[in-house]
């Protein structure tokens, strides 16, 4: 293993997004901005754009499992994200190497449906998301239909519910579950974060209306990570990175990238 590297290196284990406001490339955005050196393992291509994805070309995933060797040999990773993971060989392959490396702290975000709708996971993998992946993970993610496609339950219409789904997916074996509410309705964005030894904590921001969300799942999960790499708990990690993605949104508004959805504007935080 290499010497201990001045930035410190988090890896995300995801899909590309051709038009860079999903994915690996938002997440190497959102590393690079909150300062964290961003390695990466491409599961997937997709030929998208702000209107929606037309097609989506498979890494293989024996492939797959040779990025991750190849990252994890030579760098010291200091924490790791999921996102989409396509294909449930994908997710096969990604859950053997994370054993393998032990590439903890371990941030699961259960990527199934982009902002346009179009699906992202076969439904042969959801299983093998829930059965095989949430117990390596530190901390998963899930929005509310996210965590209700893993369930098999309708989605949560209420802070009770959202708070009864993410007990339910803490007792799958994750260490803590972040229920985003962002999807949900109301003023406020909502999410409540479950950990096995602590209190519920509620976490909420005011709602911004804006057609701008475009990878706001995976600038959140890529903001947690850098911020445990950085050395804050869970629950400030979870706390800072709902800030990061509020502040991406809102400096969003006014963009105009695209005919549909566009992207956060995950650079903001480096021009305040």
């Amino acid at each position: 293993m290499a010497a201990t590297a001045k930035t410190p290196i988090a890896l995300t284990i995801a899909g590309s997004d051709s038009s860079g406001g999903a994915g690996i490339q938002a997440d190497l955005k959102t590393f690079t901005v909150l300062g964290v050196y961003g390695a990466s393992v491409l599961t997937a291509l997709t030929a998208q754009n702000t209107c929606g994805v037309s097609a989506i070309h498979s890494v293989p995933p024996a492939f797959v499992a040779q990025q991750i060797d190849a990252v994890a040999s030579d760098l010291n990773v200091a924490a790791t994200k999921t996102g989409m993971l396509n294909d449930r060989g994908t997710v096969l392959a990604v859950a053997d190497g994370i054993r393998r490396h032990h590439l903890h702290p371990l941030i699961v975000d259960p990527v199934m449906v982009a902002t346009s709708g179009d699906l992202l996971l076969a439904s042969d993998a959801v299983a093998a998301v829930r059965d095989v992946l949430l117990p390596l993970a530190d901390l998963v993610a899930p929005n509310l239909a996210e965590a209700a496609r893993l369930l098999d339950m309708q989605a949560a219409a209420s802070e009770a519910e959202m708070e009864a789904q993410g007990r339910a997916l803490l007792a799958l074996g994750p260490k803590a579950v972040l229920i985003k509410g962002g999807h949900g309705a109301g003023v406020e964005a909502v999410d409540i974060l479950l950990t096995v030894d602590a209190a519920p904590v509620r976490l909420a921001l005011p709602r911004i209306d804006t057609p701008n969300t475009h990878g706001t799942g995976c600038a959140l999960s890529a903001a947690i990570a850098a911020y445990l790499v950085r050395g804050a708990s869970v629950v400030d990690a979870v706390t800072l990175a709902k800030r990061f993605v509020h502040d991406a949104l809102s400096s969003a508004v006014g963009q105009r990238m695209g005919a549909g959805a566009g992207p956060v504007d995950h650079l903001h935080a480096r021009r305040t």
